[in-house]
């Protein structure tokens, strides 16, 4: 053990919390930030917002799909998120034909909703305190190495053992969700009621909805109307059902009023969501390989795979329907990746990390905690000892599993394999079918062998110019071994030689089918080797998961005695949470001021016909023109569009509801600025800024650009 250096050049000071720092959980709200929620000028009260017994705020919040939330606006189960939540469905439904990406989509009848395959909405009905329960349970424990107390499996079956299978038979769509927080040192359960049947109701075209698109994206002023209108349907019982023509609109427990009031500067604003990953209670060292190597390894693999991916978009519109999806995921991460980097150098992460660890060693030794101690030397160790996987191990996800299409792949196949040894031809073709439905899969109607041969080009060389020989998948040798290192020719082989590689090689392989030329198939090969290299590194990096686990443990356990529990919100981890802040500008650099809100003025301002990322309607500009905005105009007669505010957001907060501070929907998050994404790690008061499409906004496009205004006589608006 490294010896202890504890001596500090200065006396270290505990941080106080901000105001609109952290993602709070609801059922300590009263307790931990109320009061300085209504000094900040909320109007409500605690049960307002979250009451285990009754009806409140956080019924009407959503998990949308996987990863986003969403919000009720209505007694008939019409639900906003954003647009780009919604962008994966949306695209589904397009095609050349009918291009609702970019032309928008709006139901003008319940008939007319379109159904969605996959796509879930989750209620949170309640949140329990279980923290003693999973403790009791974990003393049978006795592996001093055991990561049971941050199993998912061992948890959820722990919750359902809690809530029995009599509940979860009689609530049907139910399921129950044990969480750890700070590290596995608290428990909640959540009870969650999970819809099946949900319809697109409405989409603006993305000339509004993706208004910037890249360019703009992580930037403050913003002018996107990022949102976008499903709708939650039931069984006649309001029970969660499969889609079904007899299916009802929802009635939930709560829907939010929308306000058309509008946003000033310095208003109070809060935020209701499901944040999924911050890391507020990172090490130093932490700190610098996020930067150093995950950040940096996206930020470069990503840079690439997007030129080429771009360059073949704006040549061809098929691929532009293609690849939107894929192109915007993968923006989105990278440029949270540069202004990450960006706030940890500029405000200095690494020390401001280093003095939490210093105070916390200062403590320890004062108050006879050596475990604590330990805990921050295991974590140092730790770090530096998993470096060169951890490179090696993001090379691979970022060039090759997530770059390159065709290591998607199937790695084998095995039944059709059989047959072929067997040399039996009945078994031969019953099996072929199945070859086929693998290959469909794989190229389907969002992939293009041709962008995907592109890519894998590009991304190959730089792999191989950053992973050396001998620490990459094995089947890469062949680049070095027959193609004497030209990662192009190996590609080209690749495809030209593939079962999967075209449409043709397939059907020439199914006339005349050949076990030599299966076992030899290069995608095949290359996604096995490819597979078995991700399984070898995950296994290794695995081994420092349970030493990390529980000195991150006792770390955290460390801090929450030191400064008090309830003086620390627990890092966001997709559960349900509030934040609340102020609608307020900022100041990005010296002689630089920034408002807090933007306007239907700065759209036409950034107009360019020959860049699709600006291209404005005619009709939005002839809407403009006539400044024929209704009652959605502010108090100088202009349309708003977006607004900025202090909340402490992050990803999986895309599609909360903004509230005022009578608990009215004034807008739905979307972004996060530039400067403010670092806030993951810690804080940036100054900088930090959630954007927020402004509800007025919505109702504009959906009422005077879409001519859907019927969706507005079911909302409850309010001036």
């Amino acid at each position: 053990m490294k010896k202890v250096i504890v001596s500090l050049a200065v006396a270290l000071l505990t941080q106080p919390l901000l105001a609109d720092e952290g993602m709070w959980l609801l059922p300590l709200l009263k307790q931990q930030k109320f009061e300085e929620m209504k000094a900040l000028g909320l109007e409500l009260e605690a049960k307002d917002i979250y009451s285990p017994d009754s009806s409140s705020l956080k019924d009407a919040v959503v998990i949308f799909g996987g990863g986003c939330t969403g919000e009720m606006i209505s007694p008939e189960g019409l639900l906003i998120t954003n647009h780009h939540c919604g962008y994966g469905q949306i695209q589904q439904h397009s095609s050349v034909e009918h291009d609702y990406l970019t032309d928008g989509f709006w139901a003008m009848s319940r008939e007319q909703e379109l159904p969605n395959p996959g796509l879930t909405v989750t209620f949170i009905d309640a949140i329990d305190d279980v923290t003693d329960y999973v403790k009791e349970d974990l003393k049978s424990d006795t592996d001093p190495n055991s990561m049971k107390f941050l199993s998912a499996s061992y948890l959820n079956s722990l919750a359902e053992k809690k809530v029995g299978a009599e509940f979860l038979k009689n609530n049907p769509g139910t399921a129950v969700e044990i969480k750890p927080f700070f590290g596995g040192n608290k428990y909640y359960m959540f009870t969650k009621k999970i819809f099946s049947d949900v319809r697109l109701v409405g989409a603006p075209p993305s000339s509004i909805g993706k208004f910037g698109a890249d360019t703009d994206n992580w930037v403050w002023p913003r002018h996107t109307g990022d949102f976008s209108l499903f709708r939650v349907y039931a069984d006649a019982n309001g029970n969660p059902a499969p889609y079904s023509t007899s299916n009802v609109p929802l009635k939930p427990k709560r829907y939010f009023k929308l306000s058309t009031g509008g946003v000033q500067e310095n208003d109070y604003a809060m935020v209701m969501g499901f944040p999924g990953t911050t890391n507020r209670y990172y090490t130093s060292w932490e700190v610098a390989e996020r930067r150093d190597i995950d950040n940096a390894v996206r930020i470069n693999i990503r840079n690439l795979r997007q030129q080429a991916m771009l360059e073949e978009m704006l040549a061809d519109p098929q691929v532009r329907i293609q690849y939107a999806s894929k192109y915007a995921g993968s923006t989105n991460a990278y440029k949270n990746a540069i202004g990450t980097n960006w706030a940890i150098n500029k405000r200095d992460f690494e020390g401001v990390k280093k003095q939490m660890q210093d105070e916390l060693l200062v403590w320890s030794q004062k108050n006879c905690r050596s475990n604590y101690i330990e805990a921050i030397q295991t974590l140092e160790t730790i770090v530096a000892d998993r470096a060169d996987l951890r490179f090696r191990r993001a090379m691979l996800d970022e060039a090759l599993l997530r770059g390159i299409e065709y290591v998607k792949v199937p790695t084998s196949m095995d039944t059709l394999q059989a047959a072929l040894i067997s040399k039996d031809k009945k078994a031969i073709a019953a099996a072929l079918p199945a070859l086929q439905q693998a290959f469909d899969k794989f190229q389907n109607k969002d992939y293009s062998p041709e962008v995907d041969r592109k890519i894998a080009k590009v991304l190959l060389k730089e792999y191989t110019k950053l992973i050396p020989a001998g620490k990459r998948p094995a089947y890469l040798e062949l680049i070095d071994t027959k193609f004497n290192g030209d990662t192009d020719a190996f590609v080209d082989f690749t495809f030209d030689t593939s079962i999967f590689g075209s449409k043709e090689n397939l059907a020439a392989f199914m006339k005349k089918p050949s076990l030599k030329q299966l076992d030899a198939d290069p995608m095949m090969n290359l996604a096995a080797s490819v597979q078995e290299e991700n399984e070898a590194l995950k296994k290794a990096l695995a081994d420092f998961d349970s030493g990390y686990a529980i000195a991150h443990r006792a770390y955290l356990k460390g801090l929450m005695e030191m400064k008090g529990e309830l003086a620390m919100a627990p890092d966001a981890n997709f559960s349900l949470r509030v934040t609340y802040g102020q609608v307020k500008g900022y100041r990005p650099t010296d002689a630089v001021t920034y408002d807090a809100t933007t306007t239907l003025d700065g759209v036409m301002d950034k107009e360019d016909p020959n860049n699709w990322e600006f291209v404005v309607s005619d009709k939005l500009k002839e809407l403009y023109k006539n400044q024929d905005f209704g009652r959605y105009a502010n108090e100088q007669g202009k349309q708003p569009v977006a607004f900025a505010a202090t909340t402490h957001t992050t990803g999986g907060n895309s599609g909360s509801p903004v509230l005022n501070s009578r608990g009215e929907l004034i807008g739905t998050n979307f972004d996060r600025n530039w400067e403010g994404v670092g806030g993951d790690i810690e804080y940036l008061p100054d900088y930090q800024r959630s954007i927020i499409v402004d509800v007025r906004y919505v109702l504009f496009v959906i009422d005077k650009y879409a001519g859907a205004g019927y969706l507005l006589d079911e909302m409850d608006i309010v001036e």
